[in-house]
């Protein structure tokens, strides 16, 4: 169930992205050591998408983008930077990460989703 919850809020996530302008290059960028749900291009800049999906719960309702901690951040540095190897993207490439919270009714339509935009900026974690 819960994988169920993640592909439907990736999916939802990727819909509202393409909505909003976005090019999206690659989906489930996956390396041994983590995953980038959404890798995507708006305005010259690339962005990299972290989707954090929930159920509504009315009693016990949090924001699914407190799960992105300092150790999922170190994770998602890592796998950008493995990225922009790999593909050869130059370095002077503007490049984000960004993270989209969805919350889900249960029926599996969206309640809420909210792109918090360059929420990874550069500080030491």
């Amino acid at each position: 169930m819960k994988s169920e919850v993640g592909k439907l809020g990736e999916q939802n996530a990727a819909a509202f992205v393409a909505e909003c302008g976005y090019k999206i290059r690659e989906t489930n960028y996956r390396k041994p050591y983590g995953e980038i749900d959404i890798i995507a291009e708006k305005d010259k800049v690339l962005h990299f998408i972290e989707v954090k999906t929930s159920k509504y719960y009315p009693e016990t309702a949090f924001s699914p983008e407190i799960r992105v901690n300092a150790r999922k951040i170190r994770k998602l540095k890592q796998l950008c930077e493995t990225y922009l190897r790999e593909t050869r993207v130059s370095h002077e490439q503007p490049w984000q990460i960004d993270v989209i919270s969805v919350i889900l009714d249960d029926d599996g339509s969206v309640r809420e989703i909210k792109l918090f935009e360059n929420a990874v900026f550069e500080k030491r974690y």
